[in-house]
């Protein structure tokens, strides 16, 4: 499933009830305990009539293997598959059809890993969706399994694997204190570490760390004043950290990594004196842009650069417009390019990973009909092997192309975005508007299963990248600033009204379901324009602002000022934030409400689904309410996304009906 929103900060630094789970699951502090009842839920379910080719749990099970990599020596490749129906590492030879399984989790996927040498694999999970991340180490047969920091309630996020060294990696934690984020060096094979920098101060805390490419901690980046960003650089590590720039939040100077001397240039994102982000090499020692830009796209921003590890060489910029794109600066990385195209035409491609030597690349294939399928791409013979194809009980035939779409706002600004529909129907047809969450982010082009089981189900889905939505230059991206609930919801409204104009959708059908944000636009919609949808679906999203901002996790709270200029300050803000919580607001909510969230949300306390709940039913309105106990922001265990997106397209069912 699609990661359900995160919110993210411009410059790409991380911001970052059911009672069918069980009739003795244990209440947190505030629970009001308004699930309802296992048979309202059956109900809704059965509303879900009718012969389809695909179940729903074809579109949301576990691939049966997926996550390729190659080892650095590019003897082995791994992935992960299902066992206990949680994501676990699997192991096996390059030429061997005989895998092993080297990790046992039974309560939680693993939800991310690599190889730190071609001996010995890491990988992070969290618990109960609470995002606090914890590492852990397994040589390739599965022995010497070590959980190499063992400290409760504490995050960690890798800085560099440290391509070159086989015994250690530099990590993030925030140990010391729960909002700042401190580097170690961490010895995968006994766990030892070795603090290498503090982060003591609260009011001026480090956001980032950056090594240059022979693992050298050189570069920071800290918050100053809560929307003041300062760039550190050290030219060695024994050297004291000096300031380089100060900029503005809305300024973007993003390091991305270092020239190939390791020198004081950097390669770096930037919107500095312009509106969309571009690539330029930055001087750290001289605080200046060396040249121009290495490219630059009229319409969106440059979103990331590659290069070369082996051959020291930059190869491509990324971009996405209505699909994604690649500029190349390397002739090599554009002759592998061209292969792939002629061999694999019509699906996007991507090197997921390659072997140190940069000769067997990993290649994953997707669009926006299919997950794709997994390649080994020999670069000296050029030669292409298929390994597996992610989903292949799903024929891409049978599912909907999604559409490029753009219409103008109300107030004559354009909005991108996405219109999927089911096969061979485009008038009439009831409407799902799906608002991405973030907001901070972009929907693109690609496969969605929430989008093609409602396609395959019959429904119109539009998917927007309302005011506020990244990409799309500074300018752009501002116009969102404090308009949570008012032009950014009218983007919204206005998208609908121009399906209804085309004539591909009957007004009198329309709903609205999104996630995180899109939770919060979904409760904005039915409140503040109750007589635009039918019925809607908020899955753990924000219904009040100021509660909202008082629940933030504690590593969000250095950038709570930010937040501030961006969403509202309570003190200074207080009517428009008023104005625009759909929980002071309830008594304008006229459309069937579903209301689904997570337990263990660290993003979207659990209080923002109750407050909403309980106001409604205080109101003697029925509000179905799912609480999963051992889910957090979006749900990952395999189970609970079956009983959601079962009651899901029973509920639509029961409200869209003709």
């Amino acid at each position: 499933m699609r990661l359900v929103s995160t919110f993210v900060l411009r410059k790409g630094t991380l911001l970052k009830k059911i009672w069918m789970t069980s009739n003795n699951a244990p209440k947190l502090p505030g629970d009001i305990s308004l699930p309802s009842s296992e048979e309202e839920l059956s109900r809704l379910i059965a509303h879900e009539s009718g012969k389809f080719r695909y179940e729903i749990e074809d579109f949301f099970r576990k691939p049966e293997k997926t996550g390729y990599q190659l080892s650095p020596d590019g003897t082995y490749y791994s992935y992960v598959a299902p066992y206990e129906r949680r994501l676990n590492i699997f192991v096996q030879p390059v030429g061997s059809s005989k895998s092993h399984r080297i990790t046992h989790e039974t309560e939680r996927d693993i939800s991310g890993y690599i190889w730190a040498s071609s001996d010995r694999l890491i990988y992070i999970k969290d618990s109960g969706g609470d995002e606090n991340f914890r590492i852990f180490a397994v040589d390739k047969d599965g022995g010497n399994l070590l959980d190499l920091v063992p400290v409760d309630g504490i995050r960690i996020e890798i800085i560099d694997p440290l391509r070159d060294n086989e015994q250690e990696i530099i990590i993030g934690m925030n140990k010391n204190n729960p909002q700042l984020f401190e580097p170690y060096r961490l010895n995968i094979i006994d766990g030892s570490l070795k603090q290498l920098a503090t982060n003591e101060n609260p009011e001026e805390p480090i956001s980032s760390w950056k090594t240059d490419h022979e693992g050298k901690l050189k570069l920071a980046t800290q918050l100053v004043e809560g929307t003041l960003e300062r760039i550190l650089y050290r030219p060695t590590e024994s050297d004291p950290w000096k300031t380089v720039i100060t900029t503005d939040f809305r300024d973007t100077l993003s390091p991305m990594f270092f020239d190939f001397d390791n020198g004081s240039i950097v390669y770096a994102l930037s919107n500095l004196n312009r509106d969309k982000t571009v690539i330029i090499k930055y001087d750290l020692n001289k605080a200046e842009e060396i040249g121009e830009p290495l490219y630059v796209h009229k319409d969106v921003d440059i979103s990331g650069l590659a290069y070369s590890r082996k051959r020291k060489v930059i190869t491509h910029a990324s971009y996405t417009t209505d699909r994604g794109h690649k500029h190349f600066f390397d002739e090599k990385r554009e002759e592998i390019q061209d292969f792939l195209d002629k061999k694999l035409g019509g699906y996007e491609t991507i090197i997921a990973n390659s072997n140190k030597e940069e000769t067997k690349h990993m290649i994953r294939t997707y669009s926006d009909r299919s997950l794709g399928a997994y390649y080994v791409l020999d670069s000296e013979d050029m030669t292409l092997e298929h390994i597996t194809d992610v989903s292949p009980w799903i024929h891409e035939e049978d599912l909907s192309p999604m559409q490029p779409i753009s219409y103008i706002a109300r107030d004559g600004l354009k909005i991108n975005g996405y219109l999927t529909l089911p096969l061979n129907q485009d008038s009439n047809l009831p409407l799902v508007v799906n608002p991405h969450g973030g907001p901070w982010v972009r929907d693109v082009w690609t496969y969605n299963p929430e989008v093609q089981l409602l396609a395959n189900r019959g429904y119109a889905v539009l998917q927007m990248n309302y005011r506020g939505s990244t990409g799309y230059g500074r300018a752009f991206w501002e116009k969102g600033f404090k308009e949570w609930g008012k032009k950014m919801q009218d983007d919204i409204t206005d998208g609908v009204q121009y399906l209804i104009e085309r004539g591909n959708v009957d007004k009198k059908r329309v709903a609205i379901y999104g996630g995180s944000y899109g939770g919060y636009a979904t409760l904005a919609g039915v409140t503040f324009t109750p007589k635009l949808y039918k019925c809607a679906i908020d899955y753990v999203g924000v219904s009040n602002l100021f509660t909202f901002m008082k629940t933030i996790p504690p590593y969000w709270k250095p950038y709570l000022q930010t937040m501030y200029e961006m969403v509202g300050n309570p003190e200074t803000d207080t009517e428009q934030m008023a104005s625009a919580s759909p929980a002071l607001h309830v008594d304008k909510i006229e459309a069937p409400l579903y209301v689904v969230q997570g337990a263990n949300d660290p993003r979207v306390n659990i209080d923002e689904a109750d407050q909403i709940v309980r106001q409604l039913r205080d109101r003697n309105i029925d509000v179905p309410y799912m609480v999963k106990y051992n889910e957090g922001h979006g749900f990952r265990n395999e189970e609970n996304q079956f009983e959601f997106y079962k009651t899901m397209i029973g509920f639509l069912a029961k409200h869209l009906k003709k």
